[in-house]
């Protein structure tokens, strides 16, 4: 339990790695909101999946690509008497293709998705955090956003923007009790990834020097410590768990 209880909001909360990091702040006592892109009767669904399982979550649609879907949703959350503490940027998607292939579509969606949301969903909550004298946000990149990959020069693209972002306003807010860290996961065993044709995903293994995928609840893990009392001294860093792909 926490020193005091706080609300957090994680983007992308209803998807594998976002249920999970809700699921860690939810256990560190902390009230916790997602943001989701489900229909009304999918989100109900899931949230009952939550309470059943004795997790009380408050779920809102939104469009982190858009930065008057982000206001309206701000505006609800406030409606709601909430105020956001600990803010997880963690909504994301791919859309992967080499570069000589790839569509101004998909390099836009991704980028929008990836990098916009950055200042999209952290814009309307920044400024209470200052005022409190407290808060945390932590940017959800990628193993790909410091190594690169083939064939997703936009997600890449994105990811390793996010360093940037969070360096610079790092030093923004670092006297105002508001920290802002990245963290950088490799491949997890989520369902897009376990999807993946089992020769492609041995590969991928393979080059894994612990031998297998992460865990969500590893990174979850993570993820509240750095939200955590703990991690105040924390600040401008990127923390890898990959499991050992990448070092650096």
């Amino acid at each position: 339990m926490t020193a005091e209880k706080r609300t957090a909001l994680v983007t992308g909360g209803m998807g594998g790695l976002g249920e999970a990091i809700a699921r860690a702040l939810h256990d560190a006592g902390h009230d916790v909101l997602v943001t989701h892109t489900r229909d009304e009767q999918a989100a109900s669904t899931w949230l009952k999946k939550q309470a059943a399982d004795g997790y009380a979550f408050s779920a809102y649609h939104v469009d982190v690509a858009d930065y008057d879907s982000c206001l309206g949703m701000a505006e609800r959350i406030k409606a709601d008497g909430k105020s956001v503490d600990i803010l997880v940027n963690n909504a994301g998607i791919t859309r992967d293709a080499t570069f000589r292939k790839l569509s101004k579509e998909n390099w836009d969606a991704v980028l929008r998705v990836n990098l916009d949301s950055m200042f999209n969903v952290t814009k309307p909550f920044l400024d209470g955090m200052v005022e409190r004298g407290w808060g945390r946000v932590i940017n959800m990149s990628s193993i790909n956003g410091c190594k690169g990959q083939f064939g997703q020069t936009n997600y890449s693209a994105a990811k390793a923007g996010i360093h940037g972002f969070t360096k610079a306003l790092a030093q923004e807010v670092a006297r105002k009790g508001v920290t802002v860290n990245t963290i950088s996961p490799g491949y997890l065993e989520t369902r897009m990834v376990t999807a993946m044709p089992e020769d492609a995903l041995k590969q991928v293994i393979s080059g894994i020097p612990v031998g297998r995928l992460g865990k969500p609840a590893e990174l979850a893990a993570l993820t509240a410590f750095i939200a955590s009392e703990a991690a105040g001294f924390m600040t401008g860093s990127n923390v890898s768990m990959n499991g050992g792909q990448h070092m650096y």
